[in-house]
């Protein structure tokens, strides 16, 4: 049945590589299984993605956009408070890394890639908003003040560190969320003013 209707086949092709990233990996990612799937021919894919690696950079570049739109909107609903801001946006990234590990993977290798300059520009949204959230807790006194990128990674760190172990079945997916709340407690309790 195919999935492609006239005009939109760049939004079929990225949505039909994302299910198959998610259920086989980027290695089994083909152009030409993904015009099969859209009922096009192999060759209509390279109006939008000249290559395999064009087709894995614009999910990528995707991937970053819906993790920042979904950081976005949990800190939207958390409302000002800093304490509560940042334990929405731990839930927000941890649901997108458990949730979608392979483009997870695909987001972070590919924007090391030499040549992949609009892949560093779209992280630089969400990782900005991570800064932004360090700031805001710097400001309203509740972490100690400084160098906030610093206090970033170390927040990232865990925060990919649980991924890492619920992704690796090393955890029980049923025990992210008192995790996270955990982890987010300890970091704030250790980044306080003293």
């Amino acid at each position: 049945m195919p999935a492609y209707h006239h005009g939109n086949l760049r939004t079929t092709l990225l949505a039909a590589a994302e299910r198959s990233l998610r259920q086989h990996g980027a290695d089994q990612l083909s152009l030409r299984e993904l015009a099969r799937e859209a009922g096009v021919s192999h060759a209509a894919p390279r109006r939008h993605f000249p290559d395999r690696q064009a087709l894995l950079d614009a999910l990528a570049e995707a991937g970053f956009a819906r993790l920042d739109a979904e950081l976005r909107a949990a800190l939207d609903a958390a409302g000002t408070q800093f304490g509560p801001r940042l334990h929405a946006a731990a839930a927000a990234y941890l649901r997108f890394a458990t949730e979608d590990a392979a483009l997870l993977e695909l987001m972070f290798t590919g924007k090391h890639r030499e040549g992949a300059e609009r892949l560093v520009a779209a992280a630089a949204a969400p990782f900005g908003l991570l800064d932004s959230l360090i700031r805001q807790g710097q400001a309203q006194g509740v972490l100690e003040p400084g160098d906030s990128p610093r206090a970033g990674i170390v927040l990232f760190a865990t925060l990919q560190g649980i991924a890492t172990l619920v992704n690796g079945n090393l955890v029980a997916p049923e025990l992210l969320d008192g995790i996270t709340e955990t982890a987010v407690d300890q970091f704030i309790r250790g980044s306080r003013r003293r």
